[in-house]
């Protein structure tokens, strides 16, 4: 426990110096061929592992008087984007699909974002022109709102990839002294498998990267991709495929059932994405040390839980 006093919020996001905790799971893992931690990111101060990138994007959008921030999102990056745009004094204004967790509509709410725009759609479309993601893009190149909005376009930003290749990978790499040999991440933006993945294979080229995306295209995973047979044209902008060493699909029911497995057996509350890159660890034929990135917790998402809960 540091004793140390913060300035303000910015300052308790994770960094090589200040990393999140990984977590031995000595209880679920059943394996004695591989030691398995997860990295638990709902320790960044808004809850995420999108902290990192917010607060990078924030800080390198040119947003004139005036100006307001808008960005689609699931939740997770918009939460973090509302905070620290209070923080910077920066209004911020974020579209999400109308069937994202409850609970994450009424934090960004509780934080006072400046409007919040809600799209009748899939959790994450294939298409950017799609839902969350073409309103947004609609609204910044109507002519009714010429001028008046940056988006920072997760999708697209760079320094998405930059937050994970100089925090998360580094942090990862030093936690396990060198020792990795796999690591786990979810397909969504491509920021964090990127970031990571170019980090730690520039440190052993022999680190595997497994990427996790939901079985089908019609899932109940907030902010995870399914990749596997999409158009090159339609994969994020920013996610380089070539660091991908295998792609596992996980189902919806296997994801939910893994995250309350973990909650049972090691008291750690995670999110349904956790579960799905959990159960891929789980049941993948990997020796050494494996890290299966953890990018939120299960708060945001109780009501999602309760179907699984049930009977």
């Amino acid at each position: 426990m540091t004793n140390e006093v913060y300035e303000n919020i910015e300052d308790l996001i994770s960094n090589p110096e200040n990393p999140t905790p990984l977590l031995k799971l000595g209880r679920i893992n059943q394996q004695p061929y591989f030691e398995l931690y997860l990295k638990l990111e709902r320790y960044n101060p808004l809850g995420s592992i999108k902290d990192r990138i917010a607060i990078e994007m924030l800080r390198g959008a040119q947003v004139n008087e005036g100006q307001k921030i808008i960005e689609a999102s699931s939740g997770n990056t918009g939460i973090a984007l509302v905070a620290f745009g209070n923080l910077l004094g920066i209004p911020v204004e974020i579209a999400v699909p109308e069937a994202i967790p409850e609970e994450k509509k009424l934090l960004l709410e509780l934080m006072g974002v400046q409007e919040l725009w809600e799209a009748s759609d899939d959790l994450c479309p294939a298409y950017p022109g799609e839902g969350a993601r073409g309103l947004v893009k609609g609204i910044v190149s109507s002519p009714a709102y010429e001028g008046r909005y940056v988006n920072l376009n997760q999708y697209k930003n760079k320094l998405n990839v930059k937050a994970h290749y100089e925090n998360t990978g580094p942090e990862i790499w030093l936690q396990t002294q060198g020792e990795i040999t796999s690591f786990f991440g979810g397909f969504g933006t491509g920021g964090t498998l990127t970031g990571v993945g170019k980090y730690l294979k520039e440190q052993n080229p022999s680190v595997e990267i497994i990427g996790v995306e939901p079985e089908d295209q019609q899932h109940n995973l907030p902010g995870m991709k399914k990749i596997s047979d999409l158009d090159p044209d339609l994969v994020p902008d920013i996610m380089d495929i070539s660091l991908i060493d295998k792609v596992v699909p996980v189902s919806d029911e296997d994801a939910y059932q893994t995250a309350i497995r973990v909650a049972r057996t090691e008291g750690a509350l995670v999110g349904p994405t956790t579960g799905a890159i959990l159960y891929a660890a789980l049941e993948s034929d990997i020796e050494g040390v494996a890290v299966v990135i953890s990018p939120d917790d299960a708060l945001k998402y109780v009501s999602f839980y309760k179907k699984y809960l049930e009977g």
